[in-house]
């Protein structure tokens, strides 16, 4: 897929603006959806905030009063409340991540923020996409070797 072909919205809250690199983001999503082979254009919005949105967010939507790294969103197919432009890009869903966590995990697994980072987007991208880790042992095996395969492409392999 070429990247032209893809719109990543990303939205980074104020106080995180100068230490988040959106172009990791960028290249995240791009990856997996090549990675994924599906075929655009496409279109996917991702919110970096911090630990009080996520677990507002976490409670709005999943009556789960915790903060969590990421949420995810998936758009289902013309459910949306919105018209959407014949030519407009098919749109994906909703991420939500939180700066916070990927402070934290990065010095709890001892690797960088930039890999905590691609690892939450690439995440959040395969639960849109239909991913969901939590159903058994076999589908969050499958979902974690998916994630390593990307990453290493983006170079950010756990060994790298």
């Amino acid at each position: 897929m070429d990247a032209t072909e893809i719109v990543v919205d990303v939205q980074v809250v104020p106080q995180y603006a100068g230490l988040v690199d959106v172009a990791i983001v960028e290249r995240a999503v791009e990856q997996t959806l090549r990675s994924e082979q599906i075929a655009g254009p496409v279109e996917i919005s991702i919110l970096i905030a911090d630990d009080a949105e996520l677990q507002h967010l976490n409670q709005t939507y999943r009556g789960v009063d915790t903060p969590t790294d990421v949420l995810s969103f998936a758009e289902a197919d013309g459910d949306s409340a919105f018209v959407r432009s014949p030519d407009a890009p098919r749109y994906l869903g909703d991420i939500a991540i939180s700066w916070d966590r990927v402070v934290a995990q990065a010095a709890e697994y001892g690797h960088s923020r930039e890999r905590e980072l691609a690892f939450l987007v690439v995440h959040g991208v395969l639960h849109v996409l239909g991913y969901d880790h939590e159903r058994g042992p076999g589908d969050e095996a499958e979902m974690r070797a998916r994630e390593e395969t990307i990453l290493g492409a983006l170079g950010l392999s756990r060994e790298g």
